[in-house]
């Protein structure tokens, strides 16, 4: 059976991280209070995946003027990264953004 590369799925969850309740819109896939994600996915919204471990937010990139949040997932180490959100939590981003890896350099 062929599955599509995203499936949308309005989904409300608990952060398993930090206990925030998340309200989903069917693109949410982190939390916004902490950053944490959870690695439930094998293509965006299919749930597949059975490994089910905590993806932490590891650095954010900056590409074509948006942050990327890079994550790794603390049980099985698959890496995976998804465009920040408006409401994620600034202080969290700022806090990652020492590991930083940006891909539009500047030219002086």
């Amino acid at each position: 059976m062929l599955t599509k590369k995203f499936q949308r799925k309005i989904e409300n969850f608990s952060c398993t991280n930090c206990g925030h309740e998340v309200k989903g819109t069917g693109y949410t896939d982190h939390c916004p209070v902490c950053l944490f994600s959870k690695h439930v996915d094998v293509n965006p919204g299919d749930r597949l995946c059975n490994c089910k471990g905590l993806m932490e937010p590891i650095s954010v990139e900056l590409k074509s003027g948006e942050k990327i949040i890079h994550y790794q997932c603390q049980k099985c180490g698959y890496e995976h990264r998804v465009k920040a959100l408006a409401c994620d939590n600034k202080e969290e981003l700022t806090k990652l953004s020492t590991n930083t890896i940006y891909n539009d350099i500047i030219s002086a």
